[in-house]
């Protein structure tokens, strides 16, 4: 309730945020606090903060940080903008909403997962950086399985 983000496990990728790649046995907090929301995927981790903010960190091998790179990051960092409301993440690829019910995508589109309408295998279609999708009623429910993503529809 006090707002800290704390991980433990491996992180050859820097993917527990501590700006190092030591694997932790027992929990070590990130830095920071005001953290709400937070996603671990495939040796990566995002989060939002109570100020709008989404902060990636870890893996970044299909852009699934959403920097416009794929360059690794071992400690947080934020994306653009304040208006981030929630985030979750499957096998290397994001979907995140905003607090006006857009949403967005970014990471691997293998089997058209990122909703762009561009289905392919085995990448056809990747973005580095978040891609808004079609309409703006989407509520905050959003999850996502190996090979698909599910959210919910306000209107």
């Amino acid at each position: 309730s006090d707002g800290t983000l704390w991980t433990w496990g491996n992180a050859p990728f820097g993917q527990l945020g501590q700006n190092d790649r030591t694997k932790q046995s027992s929990p070590v907090q990130v830095p920071g606090t005001t953290w709400t929301t937070v996603g671990a995927g495939d040796r990566f981790t995002m989060a939002t903060k109570s100020d709008g903010t989404l902060w990636t960190w870890g893996y970044n091998a299909k852009g699934n940080l959403g920097h416009n790179n794929l360059t690794n990051y071992n400690s947080p960092k934020q994306l653009p903008g304040t208006t981030w409301r929630s985030v979750d993440i499957g096998y290397q690829w994001t979907v995140a909403t905003k607090t006006d019910g857009t949403m967005y995508s970014w990471g691997s589109n293998a089997y058209g997962r990122l909703g762009i309408d561009i289905a392919g295998y085995p990448y056809a279609g990747d973005r580095s950086s978040p891609t808004q999708l079609p309409g703006t009623a989407w509520g905050e429910q959003v999850s996502l399985g190996e090979r698909v993503s599910v959210a919910t529809k306000l209107a």
